[in-house]
């Protein structure tokens, strides 16, 4: 049985000076307690916030994530974050290729294979974000894309990696688009497979999110699709009111 996880990316968003307040809010919102909850929580928060946001996570049973790493240990990488850094600090998560990532920072397929693969055997779990473009989706490409970018990182990885996989499709982040219920199962479905291919059994054990402007007002739906184990949730991580929300939906 996967337990499920919802995890909220913070982006370049919130003042450090705010934390406290959040994650204050956020507890008192939830309707569990730390020890009762069936699903993970996880916040990927910036850099600066990541050793004071860790402190509190850990004293409320939350997971915390940095939004992107280097492959590399050590080095001449000005303004890059690297795992030792992040293992120091307390934090074995992080996201890994999130698609503003890859818009942006022209991060490839490839570099994002290279994380998961460093993360992994750092011992810090990657979440590596795959999805197609509004433009591939209207070309009917979309398992097309997510074969690409999946296999690139299945080829770095061992068959029982410790990995989670956010489907994002890149037209509904940050748009108010959603892919409909029956969409984002058809495209976790075909992620499965393909990781049963690569890892067999395995497969079954592994959380495959949904993310793309997930809100408390869609995401019961999504997560009664069989495959959809959680959320990367955006903008609406922003409010811990309507995490919380999202959260509950879930448990």
């Amino acid at each position: 049985m996967r337990k499920p996880l919802i995890a909220g990316n913070w982006k370049m968003n919130l003042l450090c000076s705010q934390v406290p307040a959040y994650f204050q809010t956020l507890m008192q919102s939830l309707k569990g307690k730390p020890g009762q909850r069936t699903v993970d929580i996880l916040l990927a928060v910036p850099a600066p916030f990541l050793s004071l946001a860790r402190e509190m996570a850990e004293r409320d049973g939350l997971l915390i994530a940095a939004q992107t790493v280097h492959e590399k240990a050590e080095g001449a990488f000005t303004g890059e974050i690297s795992l030792p850094m992040l293992l120091d600090l307390g934090v074995s998560w992080t996201l890994v290729g999130h698609s503003e990532r890859r818009q942006y920072f022209n991060e490839t397929d490839r570099s994002v294979a290279l994380k998961a693969r460093a993360a992994v055997e750092r011992g810090v779990t990657p979440i590596v974000c795959v999805g197609e473009t509004k433009d591939e989706r209207e070309k009917s490409l979309t398992e097309t894309v997510l074969r690409r970018q999946l296999e690139t990182v299945l080829a770095e990885l061992p068959r029982d990696a410790d990995w989670v996989i956010a489907y994002e499709p890149v037209w509904a982040i940050g748009t108010g688009l959603t892919a409909s219920d029956q969409q984002a199962q058809d495209a976790h479905a075909f992620i499965r497979q393909l990781l049963r291919q690569h890892s067999g059994e395995h497969a079954d054990a592994m959380r495959i999110l949904y993310g793309g402007s997930v809100k408390s007002s869609n995401a019961a739906g999504l997560f009664k699709q069989p495959d959809i184990d959680g959320a990367l949730v955006g903008g609406a991580s922003l409010d811990p009111l309507e995490f919380a929300r999202i959260i509950d939906s879930m448990s």
